[in-house]
């Protein structure tokens, strides 16, 4: 799915190239990140479909950006749970198949686009003077429509098999965790302190943070209220009010009266 390489030659950094092929109609569609993981995955993807359609299935290898190789917990093994990464779960909320590549040939197909593009696209990216990540990404933009009236044909039947996306994609190709509410309302998410403003009995909550790098806190799939703060806040401090101690004199008829004639009655008011 991806491909490390010298892709600027000299004249730039190396670059990740987020590579799909459709396998119906042999159609390209790609993009460059500086690196092969979770975002760059979940945004390709995202681009794709916007572009084409939800796909039934992908193909993929088995890194670890698309397989999760981390132990369940003994929770997870109680309830049967398999751990996921997050493209993983996105994926499967989508509901597209995971097909995992167990050999180098058998990812053929998008191993032979790679070396085509590695021999084509370099020599289109010199002759253009492109050094960088974001005019290649614009430069791919007219490149790869005349690559795919070259090289891409129809389907065998005919049918696009691409579906039409969910309308809450954005919250499904996100990054999501949970997070434990303290007593202040306030949480910790990867070394920032957030306070909660609405009330909620919740012990924990859901964090989504967004491709465009907007972060949503949830309970039961309802936005709460929340900023971002320096420290937590200090527990209020409750003062306790000195007792104010007056004398109250009792009264002519009071039965007190003759043992304490001339006296005052110590009283405390609270």
């Amino acid at each position: 799915m991806a491909q490390r390489h010298a892709w600027f030659e000299n004249r730039g950094p190396k670059a990740s190239f987020m590579g799909y092929i459709d396998d119906a109609t042999n159609t390209v569609f790609g993009r460059f990140y500086t690196h092969e993981g979770t975002i760059p995955a979940m945004d390709s993807f995202s681009r794709y479909i916007a572009k084409y359609g939800l796909p039934v299935s992908v193909y993929i290898d088995k890194y670890t950006t698309y397989r999760s190789t981390a132990k369940p917990s003994i929770d997870e093994e109680l309830s049967g749970i398999i751990p996921k990464s997050q493209f993983q779960r996105a994926l499967q909320e989508l509901g597209v198949n995971i097909i995992y590549a167990n050999s180098p040939q058998a990812k053929g197909r998008i191993e032979r686009l790679f070396a085509t593009l590695q021999d084509r696209l370099i020599k289109e990216l010199r002759l253009a003077g492109i050094d960088n990540i974001g005019d290649a990404n614009t430069f791919l933009e007219e490149y790869l429509p005349i690559h795919n009236r070259k090289f891409s044909f129809p389907s065998l039947s005919g049918i696009d098999m691409h579906r039409k996306p969910d309308k809450n994609i954005k919250s499904i190709l996100c990054i999501k965790d949970r997070r434990v509410i303290k007593n202040d309302n306030t949480i910790s998410y990867y070394g920032a302190l957030y306070q909660i403003f609405d009330k909620t009995l919740a012990k924990k909550v859901d964090i989504e943070k967004h491709l465009d790098g907007n972060i949503y806190i949830k309970y039961n799939g309802k936005n709460l209220r929340y900023c971002k703060i320096e420290s937590r806040p200090k527990p209020k401090e409750v003062k306790n009010k000195p007792k104010e101690r007056i004398y109250i004199k009792p009264k002519p008829y009071h039965p007190w009266r003759g043992k304490m004639r001339g006296r005052g009655v110590l009283a405390t008011k609270i």
